[in-house]
């Protein structure tokens, strides 16, 4: 047996804010969108006090009902880029974005299989960056769920899903570097999306590339966090490398960013500045998709160093030489910001729980995070 609810309906139907009746009722007001989602079972005296509170009896508000097996559901999703080819029986998840049915494929846990929406049955036609294919759904429960869908690079995108999710929340993250997440953004099928593109000219972070890609007043940049971006090496530095100058030499193997990544920018910019050649470097054409498999790469020795964040690692217990602070902000589309659940993700930036995270652990400067810069 389910338990369905009727609370959003009746609270709109009284004309009862969420706010005002969270504090009727002694919860807070993403406690009530959560009960509205289903994705949070009150007890029976928070059950008992939202019913006195919109005057009806709490079987108008709460029901049982029997979990019937639901038969097979077939529907077109556009799948997001990836790496590599899609293939039939690949897991997805799924975010409806403006009317757009978006899916992606996520990221297997080190020790366990990721949480899947649908199944990839084929591959369709194309349109732009996405592919159009037909899906099995396994469950209609993600239509309750309240989601947002992000591209970045950021792995801290995983903890502040984390903290949303408490509040009723799911974040689906598709990773991809800056240049490719501004561009899905562009191309309208995500709600966020993460960049620390720095220009190299004023040496300000996003908002010239952002200001080139998007119309005037068409999207809203938000503060994140700021980070240190410099070279990982193997814990102790046994390479004894100081700069970049130094992946010139012949004993020294780096692995790269693909073209588009924040770090890759960062590399080329000063590769140039010293007149070397990427084929002059070892591993330039090596190349990993994301900050964790980069480091991931110098862990295992498979290289002695790589361009990366202080907080990438910190995860892997390596050594880090800082070269430069910069930005990582979100950028949504103005209309996008009417949904609740991004009003949600712009509160929970200014939380201090997630802040003291993200600067404990991560060694994050989160003083930006939530501010409005354009």
């Amino acid at each position: 047996m389910e338990i369905q609810n009727s609370l959003a309906q009746i609270r709109r139907q009284r004309g009862i804010s969420a706010a005002r009746l969270a504090a009727s009722v002694g919860v807070s007001r993403q406690t009530i969108y959560a009960i509205e989602s289903g994705s949070y079972v009150p007890n029976t005296a928070v059950g008992l006090r939202l019913a006195q509170a919109l005057g009806v009896g709490i079987e108008q508000l709460f029901r049982l009902e029997a979990a019937a097996d639901a038969p097979a559901c077939l529907k077109e999703v556009e799948l997001l880029p990836q790496a590599g080819q899609a293939r039939p029986g690949q897991a997805l998840r799924l975010c409806s974005v403006s009317g757009r049915l978006m899916a992606i494929s996520p990221e297997p846990s080190t020790w366990g299989l990721p949480r899947a929406d649908a199944v990839l049955l084929d591959v369709g036609r194309t349109r732009k960056q996405t592919v159009k294919l037909k899906a099995r759904i396994l469950e209609e429960d993600w239509e309750k769920s309240d989601r947002l869908l992000i591209a970045g690079c950021d792995p801290a995108a995983a903890v502040l899903a984390h903290h949303l999710q408490r509040q009723g929340v799911e974040l689906v993250i598709t990773y991809q570097n800056s240049s490719r997440a501004l561009q899905l953004l562009k191309d309208g099928v995500v709600h966020f999306a993460g960049t620390h593109l720095q220009d190299e000219k004023t040496g300000e972070s996003n908002l010239p590339k952002i200001r080139t890609m998007f119309p005037r007043d068409s999207v809203a940049v938000i503060g994140f966090a700021s980070w240190e971006e410099g070279i990982v090496v193997a814990a102790g530095n046994p390479k004894h490398v100081r700069d970049v100058a130094d992946f010139a030499r012949s004993d020294v193997k780096i692995v790269n960013r693909e073209p588009g990544a924040g770090c890759r920018l960062l590399l080329d910019t000063r590769l140039r500045r010293l007149g070397i050649l990427g084929r002059e470097v070892q591993g330039y054409d090596r190349i990993a998709l994301g900050h964790l498999p980069a480091a991931r790469q110098v862990q295992s020795n498979q290289a002695d160093c790589c361009i990366s964040t202080r907080a990438t690692a910190r995860v892997f217990g390596l050594d880090f030489i800082p070269i430069v602070t910069k930005r990582y902000d979100l950028v949504v589309r103005k209309n996008h910001l009417k949904l609740r659940q991004a009003e949600i993700l712009l509160e929970t930036l200014g939380r201090a729980a997630l802040r003291r995270e993200l600067e404990g652990f991560a060694g994050y400067d989160m003083k930006s995070a939530g501010n409005r810069l354009m």
